[in-house]
């Protein structure tokens, strides 16, 4: 590898914080964030024994870990979890991947089901970035990246609203990577496709089969969070600094 291309990717010296990182994609960034020297602070909501493993796995690559727990669903959760960093740590890279989908006929969703994925994927990212861009800012120097979907684009039948807020999340990207640019901080959006993770398992209601046919992947098969992790390591390292508000898919085609 280039010599300078590789220093611009490397990661030491920072410190990243991952939402959702005890498993799936969120696992797989704070792995390769690791791997690339960066600090790593772990966050999860109720999988205490996931995240153990991934913080032993992070040892290995000798960067320093710590974790923290909050529940994006509750009222002043991103409160909480700043209060558990030690108040020394600031992080320089936010990754927000936390999210929750309630897969329903749109017919079926209720208002409980609206209002708490809009709390957990809409309303934590924006109060995430407030409570961590302003040290960014001072230092002139920071990387905000979201986990979005290609439901962006290509909405699951079963799944309005969590398309809805994945969509709304891009619009906030958008909006921030204006008002951020010129203060050293870019902003972009990180948009899977089909990815093998616990979540794609889960079972979901009967949908026309027309409608599934649309979902298949170009490439063929699904991603692996390892694909979204090399992007992800992009956008947040120095070899990236030239990329802001920008959506990119890692979907093996799915949204063409």
């Amino acid at each position: 590898m280039n010599k300078k291309l590789s220093k611009s990717l490397s990661l030491k010296g920072k410190t990243a914080l991952i939402t959702g990182s005890s498993q799936g994609i969120g696992e797989g960034i704070a792995l390769a964030f690791a791997e690339y020297g960066a600090d790593i602070i772990l966050h999860y909501r109720e999988d205490q024994d996931q995240v153990a493993n991934v913080l032993e796995e992070i040892g290995e690559f000798g960067v320093k870990s710590s974790v923290i727990r909050a529940d994006f669903s509750k009222t002043g959760s991103v409160a909480s979890l700043e209060k558990q960093l030690n108040k020394k740590v600031k992080p320089d890279i936010l990754v927000i991947n936390a999210s929750l989908q309630i897969a329903k006929p749109w017919e079926q969703i209720t208002q409980r089901d609206f209002d708490i994925q809009m709390n957990v994927n809409v309303k934590s990212t924006m109060l995430l970035i407030q409570r961590f861009s302003p040290s960014m800012i001072q230092k002139g120097w920071g990387r905000i990246i979201t986990i979005g979907s290609v439901q962006q684009v290509k909405p699951h039948p079963a799944m309005l609203v969590y398309a809805a807020s994945k969509a709304a999340v891009l619009n906030m990207v958008r909006n921030l990577a204006m008002q951020l640019a010129d203060k050293g901080v870019t902003v972009n959006n990180l948009a899977p496709g089909v990815i093998d993770t616990p979540r794609i398992r889960e079972p979901l209601p009967e949908v026309d089969e027309r409608i599934m046919k649309r979902q298949e992947t170009p490439l063929g098969g699904v991603g692996e969070p390892l694909d979204c992790a090399a992007m992800a390591v992009l956008l947040a390292s120095d070899a990236g600094k030239f990329i802001t508000g920008q959506n990119i898919f890692v979907d093996g085609g799915m949204s063409l």
